[in-house]
């Protein structure tokens, strides 16, 4: 095949036949276990219906701060792990489709780098350590771009953005930065099981954080000391990296959806909302757990809120499968609440559908139900789990909660990831704002105000979806386990 050499390595062979290959080794926990890199790009080649062109993508670049000589922390283009498993700065990736060879580029040996951070990824080492059919030095790239494009008529690097393209002077090249994108998106939706391995081991480590923060938090005085047991159970097992900004509220605070200032004294508050996930080889969890700081409920409407929410997220995990319409499963959380919300009292003057048709559970469950899990704790897809279904919901106040609206909301396919956290809250700013609206009628004010100490209540975790049901891959207790491990 044209330029079949051009990418290659000698250190893989041919078959009889002239295709290159390279092996990927399954053996579960060792080091032999590589990121199936290769088989990501064939992915992404079939999904961009193509038999020639050069992927190319390059990895993030080593920077300092503004103003500063101190590095900024290394986060890795998430796009290029995915068609590498590299997680090293200032590398540069190709995949020839046509020859199926899968190259990376690596920064020259840098002596003064080595004494002072230590030695950046050599090739030999990033072939042993990689699912690679080549490992080059960067200054090879322009050439063999070069040889590859002179053996094809017209010749097309796919990238992923305009400002991403390699820095090679050559007029006859053309770069399509439109299709790359939204292709890898589509393969990133649906993970296989190296992928869910690695998911499954960010909950592992997210779990016996939360259980240590329980352990501990009958003794804890701030929220600040939440944030440090849960990152340092997490660093101490290997995960340096948070999937997010850790979230420990407190009391009222747990009505701030993306709380993040962790400082304010626990006191006499009611509950925690601990939003919290470790990040394991560049691939997130996001588990959320709310709790007393004692092994009982502080109050009848902590204990209440609670029982809601745990209702809201057992039916809802309970109705994940393949062919379901997730967006059914947010409107099925909402209808949960409003019965409970009515049966408490905060709910009032209206059967569930006439209260679901005027939007007035969103003052207490104003987010969606969940979103994909992967590479990113909010993870890619070509449509959003939350885009509406207009056909269906056409008229419903929820549509202005997550936009953009779509005529067809997906379906779930076995091998998404998706979080499941339905939650309840009483935000001062937004029963204010529910005041001056005409469903407040729905709402009694005068029972609300009882349970404003409470703050709110989300419960959430990451389950894998498969084509009889689900797996559950977070195993942080929550309910009556919760409680049991408080002490």
């Amino acid at each position: 095949m044209a330029g079949s050499n051009t990418l290659s390595s000698s250190e893989h062979g041919d078959d009889p036949r002239g295709h290159s290959y390279s092996i990927h080794i399954q053996t579960r926990g060792t080091t032999l276990d590589k990121y199936p890199a290769k088989q990501h790009a064939r992915n992404v080649a079939r999904q961009l219906g193509l038999t020639d062109g050069l992927i190319y993508l390059m990895s993030q670049s080593t920077r300092t701060l503004e103003d500063s000589d101190q590095p900024q922390p290394f986060r890795q283009r998430r796009y290029f792990f995915y068609l590498s498993g590299v997680d090293e700065p200032d590398c540069h990736l190709t995949f020839d489709i046509k020859s199926d060879i899968l190259t990376l580029y690596v920064p020259h040996y840098d002596l003064r780098k080595a004494i002072w951070v230590g030695p950046t990824l050599r090739p030999s080492e990033a072939m042993m350590r990689y699912d690679l059919n080549a490992a080059k030095t960067y200054d090879e790239l322009s050439k063999n771009i070069r040889t590859w494009a002179s053996k094809r008529m017209s010749p097309v690097i796919y990238i992923l953005h305009e400002g991403q393209k390699p820095n090679i002077n050559a007029h006859f090249l053309a770069f399509n930065h439109e299709d790359l994108l939204p292709a890898m998106d589509a393969c990133r939706e649906i993970k296989d099981e190296h992928e869910i391995d690695l998911i499954r081991r960010a909950n592992e480590i997210s779990a016996s954080a939360h259980i240590e923060v329980l352990l501990g938090i009958r003794n804890m005085q701030n929220e600040a000391e939440i944030h440090g047991k849960f990152l340092d159970t997490c660093v101490s097992q290997g995960a340096r990296n948070q999937s997010y900004e850790i979230i420990a509220a407190s009391g009222e605070n747990a009505a701030i959806l993306h709380y993040t200032k962790n400082n304010e004294p626990l006191d006499d508050r009611q509950l925690v909302c601990l939003d919290a996930g470790a990040e394991w080889n560049c691939y997130a969890s996001d588990v959320t757990r709310t709790f007393p700081r004692r092994p009982y409920w502080p109050s009848c409407e902590s204990a209440n809120i609670y029982s809601v929410v745990q209702r809201m997220q057992e039916e809802c995990i309970n109705g994940l499968k393949e062919g379901v319409r997730y967006l059914d499963l947010h409107i099925l959380a909402h209808r949960i609440a409003i019965e409970e919300l009515l049966s408490l009292g905060i709910l009032k003057g209206g059967s569930t559908e006439e209260i679901l048709q005027s939007g007035a559970s969103l003052v207490f469950f104003p987010h969606g139900l969940g979103h994909h899990v992967g590479l990113e704790v909010h993870d890619v897809s070509p449509t959003p789990l939350m885009a509406f279904s207009l056909d269906k919901y056409k008229g419903l106040p929820l549509l202005s909660c997550r936009p953009p609206c779509t005529l067809s909301a997906p379906y779930l396919k076995a091998g998404m990831v998706v979080t499941v956290e339905p939650g309840i809250y009483f935000s001062r700013p937004a029963l204010k704002d529910a005041r001056r609206k005409p469903l407040s009628k729905y709402i009694d004010m005068d029972v609300v105000q009882k349970y404003i100490p409470v703050g709110g209540v989300r419960i959430e975790d990451d389950v894998l979806v498969t084509r009889d049901g689900f797996e559950n891959l977070t195993k942080a207790p929550k309910g009556r386990e919760m409680l049991k491990t408080i002490r």
